[in-house]
């Protein structure tokens, strides 16, 4: 384990000793009831967690390494940064499968501002997000709006990315 994870981790359980002290000093209904509810979430998101892990690494073993070198590796230049951000807003899902995209991604060869951009895009454009929960809550005019001035981002990302060079 790395420092900076250590300190995220410590810092994410100190966070939780302290909210869990606060519902303690609320009364135990509330201690007990926000312990029920967080077991519960517990329990329901760590299947998807496992999915999205395995099938990460399944991603990796099925797509040859060149095919991601070739459309998404560091010397794809700005194509690779075009197919990472049309990727990224057509992959489907959520945070387990498009981080574990991402990662698959690094690990066999994607270049760092190609899946910068690909991570930016999936959090701003997913177009299933889009359908399914922005426009049935929002007007349409409003989402499609909200994607248009967002569109640089993910380019600014991995211009910014080719700029400071390598993680």
């Amino acid at each position: 384990m790395t420092a900076s994870a250590l300190i995220i981790d410590i810092t994410l359980w100190g966070s939780v000793a302290i909210l869990g002290l606060m519902a303690w000093r609320r009364g135990r209904v509330v201690l007990v009831s926000s312990v029920r509810e967080g077991s519960i979430d517990f329990i329901n998101i760590v299947p998807r967690i496992a999915l999205g892990v395995i099938g990460s690494g399944y991603i990796a073993a099925v797509i040859p390494p060149d095919v991601i070198t070739g459309w998404l590796g560091p010397d794809s230049g700005w194509f690779g940064v075009l197919m990472a951000v049309i990727a990224g807003a057509a992959t489907p899902g959520g945070p387990v499968v498009g981080f574990s995209i991402g990662a698959v991604a690094l690990k066999v060869g994607g270049g760092p501002p190609q899946v910068i951009a690909y991570v930016v895009a999936w959090a701003l454009f997913a177009f299933q997000r889009m359908i399914l929960w922005e426009i049935p809550f929002m007007p349409a005019r409003f989402v499609w709006f909200r994607a248009a001035v967002s569109l640089p981002f993910p380019f600014l990302a991995a211009a910014i990315a080719m700029v400071i060079g390598k993680p």
